[in-house]
């Protein structure tokens, strides 16, 4: 057995032993990388370690991180998800499967104002799931579309997880929250897709459709979601624009949350202070990833473990599709063990080498990666939206798990359409910088 490999195997037996532990993520990924450092480099780890954790913590592009969230917790105190519900009810009856596809739709909108899977899926859940509940639409469809639907909050711009790539793999952003677009609106459709041939097929279990409503009532009561659409246009815009960075895009999308809250009533002191502490809560654990991933990743370099095992996985000789293969694999795997920030962080100084060994573009990887993490989001043990879907629902996480399975391979399906079609993912960003 190699030395390589005997290090290699000890700095990860050394982070299952911290996280097994019960030790927080980022001082386990910075443990790690000081045991590294202390026996396998000459450089004082110490020193290293203040250096780069301060690097990686006042990174500028890091900045449009918590005003994302902080934008995603002030929406999600509002009344959106019942707006939502209102306005979409209408326009759904006609298709099949019906008032499930607001579960699809209402995802993939609140989604472009959060960039959370986990705040989507509570936001939407807490009002379809009682909605549709009550008009008897089968429980599996309701629970399933919702668990896959949730996802999205990743996908579609503005994402957390985008933001923590692209600051770690040296992407642009805003070049990201454009790949992201039609990927996510490919995967919505292919979700709706699903339902639709789930109802022609079981005509018998959907309810009866509610009494049609006139052109102008429909508009009526979709007026309420104007506002939000407002706001997604505003966001996305002036990114794609290239008048706003993704930072400056970002205080544009507090200021809206902030002024839509006040117009519906839902902007008070207490509302405000939860939302300001729940987006600190939730920044500071990424930023502390954020920060051990870092110190690791200079770490490895130190050593060398990235370069030798990019050049071990070069040896193999394997093409580019049986790569992103066995990566899918390997997260699909990691994701039943970590959540999906925490994998991307903890695996990019590995992978990275290896994948521009390979010729991959980094942008289009990015989304790669998003839809593999997506896919952790449902896998047990440790998928967050199972989480979150258990504690609204009350249901055991195997049968959550179950009913979200068809939503896992339509995933597993649109990571095979931008694999054999990366214009889905690049398109749009060519179109930007063209413009630019």
């Amino acid at each position: 057995m190699s030395t390589d490999l005997l290090i290699t195997l000890l700095l990860v037996l050394s982070l299952f032993v911290l996280l097994g532990s019960g030790v927080w993520i980022g001082l386990a990924l910075s443990g790690v990388a000081w045991i590294g450092m202390e026996l396998f480099s000459s450089r004082p780890a110490g020193d290293a370690m203040a250096v780069t954790i301060w690097g990686a913590s006042s990174s500028w592009t890091l900045t449009a991180l918590p005003l994302f969230i902080w934008m995603g917790e002030i929406l999600f105190r509002t009344r959106l998800s019942e707006d939502m519900f209102r306005g979409l009810a209408p326009w759904m009856s006609r298709l099949p499967g019906r008032l499930l596809h607001t579960n699809i739709i209402g995802c993939t909108i609140f989604a472009a104002v959060s960039g959370s899977s986990a705040a989507t899926c509570a936001t939407i859940g807490k009002m379809t799931l009682p909605e549709l509940g009550h008009r008897q639409y089968p429980d599996s469809m309701i629970v399933g579309t919702l668990a896959g639907a949730s996802t999205l909050g990743l996908l579609i711009p503005p994402s957390i997880i985008m933001i923590v790539y692209g600051v770690t793999a040296d992407v642009s952003i805003a070049r990201l929250f454009v790949a992201g677009i039609l990927p996510g609106i490919l995967l919505a459709g292919l979700f709706m897709g699903y339902v639709i041939v789930w109802a022609l097929f079981n005509p018998d279990r959907i309810p009866p459709r509610d009494p049609s409503m006139s052109l102008l009532a429909k508009l009526h009561a979709s007026r309420s979601l104007i506002p939000v659409a407002l706001l997604i246009a505003a966001v996305l815009g002036a990114i794609y624009a290239g008048i706003a960075t993704a930072t400056e895009a970002a205080a544009v999308g507090v200021v809206g949350a902030l002024l839509l809250s006040l117009v519906q009533g839902s902007l008070t002191l207490t509302t405000f202070v939860e939302s300001l502490f729940g987006a600190t809560r939730l920044y500071c654990m990424i930023a502390l990833i954020l920060a051990g991933a870092a110190f690791l990743t200079l770490a490895m370099g130190y050593i060398g473990l990235p370069r030798q095992l990019a050049e071990w996985i070069s040896g193999l000789g394997l093409t580019q599709f049986q790569l992103i293969i066995a990566l899918s694999l390997f997260y699909i795997l990691l994701g039943c063990f970590l959540d999906g920030i925490s994998m991307v962080v903890l695996t990019m100084g590995v992978i990275l080498p290896t994948v521009q060994a390979a010729g991959i573009d980094l942008l289009w990887f990015g989304i790669f990666v998003v839809l593999v993490v997506e896919m952790a989001q449902i896998t047990p043990p440790v998928g967050f939206n199972l989480f979150v879907l258990q504690g609204m629902t009350g249901r055991e996480l195997t049968w959550i798990a179950k009913v979200a399975l068809p939503m896992f391979l339509l995933m597993i399906v649109a990571v095979l359409l931008i694999y054999w079609f990366p214009e889905i993912v690049t398109w749009l960003p060519a179109q930007m910088r063209a413009s630019a």
